[in-house]
């Protein structure tokens, strides 16, 4: 068994590389194998997202809190509330984020496979992001 006691893993400020805005990450668990899952609870504040990327296994995104706002390519953008769960397919190019005006929280899980758990690409455009979502 292992217990991870609060304030044991420090919260860690996204890279830009990857994100766009402020987005802050918080490590739940990343298992030690034969297990594969790792979990993560972020916060985005107003207008930050992800870049585009993709999981080899998948992603399951549940919000926390506030309004998010996910795509997968070539899809409308949607939105997400608090309490939507929303699932990406192996290898399926989306991202997601926090909406204009308000901050978002969601819980990311994922697991890796050949030791990898995603693969990040291109930053989301201004003009991919500003698109009004369908609800």
């Amino acid at each position: 068994m292992i217990i991870n006691r609060l304030g044991s893993v420090k919260s860690i400020k996204a890279p830009a590389t990857y994100f766009t805005g402020v987005v802050w990450q918080d490590p739940i668990i990343e298992a030690p194998a034969p297990a594969m899952v790792r979990a993560v609870n972020v916060r985005f504040e107003p207008g930050a997202r992800t870049a585009w990327h993709t999981h080899p296994l998948g992603q399951t995104l549940h919000i926390l809190t506030g309004v998010g706002l996910v795509q997968v390519w070539g899809g409308p953008v949607r939105e997400a509330r608090a309490g939507d769960t929303i699932y990406f397919a192996p290898e399926e190019k989306h991202w997601h984020g926090a909406s204009p005006g308000v901050a978002m929280v969601h819980l990311a899980i994922q697991e890796a496979k050949d030791g990898k758990h995603v693969e990040w690409m291109e930053h989301v455009t201004d003009a991919q992001y500003s698109v009004a979502p369908n609800v």
